[in-house]
């Protein structure tokens, strides 16, 4: 069985479309990679798989073994760097976990291709996925998902509790944005961990501000605490707010290592303590390392080590 030796499934879920699930779950699986657990994404959004693309890695093909499909190698596992080491980027004592990643994406012919598949279709898809790839041994599991609670959650939700060792399947993050239409809807994918049995290991409220690429602002565009607000009323863990940062998607789309005005502060804190701010005079090599090393410049990198840190104290005590 391909989940055996996984040791924590984790749902990204939401209700809602467009509030940035795939980004999450990208920069969750890049802060547990860099706190040296080994991960794996599994890409369930069958009519809009953007996990390749966020790792920078489309043109991969998946490669067919004994007992199903290899999953695409994002980074191998690394040894800890230390910071006096020149031209390398300094990583935590634990070293840089492996990082692998399973997507329909890399099963279509071009990037346009539409995927115009009945219900029952996408149920196989799923339950493929789960039975075929060949993971090896994981310390955590990142599953994708589309909005809604269709057809590819139920069939994901029976799957698992039938593939699993009972408390393998660790819980779900669950995804919104401050608005209160978003919050209404993500409302019912809570409603709908509690009647499937999945515990809710916390909310993070997505697109909560605006990190300005040419000032030092981050502006609270679409207001925020509404995500805060609703996982007091559902008695279920805030993990945290992350505004939207143009430097991400630059270092998603152009592979360039994320660079500041000095005196961006980002959820109170000073992005210059993290080493992310720059003169200007590093532009030569924004294009240089692999992706989990440039993020660590991103402004978003301390949110999610501080969202990342409180998994996994709740999962492995």
């Amino acid at each position: 069985m391909s989940l055996e030796n996984i040791q924590h499934i984790v749902l990204v879920l939401s209700g809602k479309g467009g509030v940035g699930k795939s980004s999450i779950t990208t920069q969750l699986a890049l802060a547990l990679s860099l706190q040296g657990r080994s991960v794996g994404v599994l890409d369930i959004d069958l009519t809009g798989p953007s996990i390749p693309r966020f790792f920078g890695i489309e043109g991969a093909k998946v490669k067919q073994a004994p007992g199903g499909w290899v999953p695409v190698s994002v980074h191998d596992a690394q040894p800890a760097v230390p910071s006096s080491e020149e031209g390398q980027a300094p990583r935590s004592g634990s070293g840089l976990g492996s990082l692998r990643c399973m997507s329909l994406g890399f099963l279509l012919g071009n990037r346009g291709d539409a995927v115009v598949w009945r219900g029952p279709k996408k149920t196989a898809m799923v339950r493929q996925f789960l039975s075929d790839v060949q993971w090896g041994a994981l310390d955590y599991l990142l599953i994708d998902t589309p909005p809604g609670t269709s057809d590819e959650h139920i069939s994901l939700v029976e799957t698992l509790l039938k593939q699993t060792s009972p408390g393998q399947v660790a819980g779900a993050v669950v995804v919104t944005t401050p608005q209160a239409i978003s919050i209404a809807d993500v409302k019912k994918e809570l409603n709908f961990c509690k009647k499937t049995g999945v515990t809710v290991l916390g909310v993070v409220e997505n697109m909560a501000g605006f990190v300005c690429p040419s000032c030092a602002e981050c502006t609270n565009v679409f207001s925020k605490g509404g995500g805060e607000v609703m996982a007091t009323e559902f008695s279920v863990p805030f993990l945290g707010s992350v505004p939207i940062d143009p430097m991400f998607v630059m270092l998603i789309e152009e592979g360039k290592r994320p660079v500041y005005p000095k005196g961006t502060a980002v959820n109170g804190k000073n992005v210059e303590e993290n080493g992310t701010a720059t003169d200007g005079n590093q532009e030569h090599n924004r294009d240089e390392g692999l992706l989990v090393e440039k993020y660590m410049s991103c402004s978003l990198h301390p949110i999610f080590d501080g969202i990342v840190r409180q998994l996994v104290t709740r999962l492995e005590g």
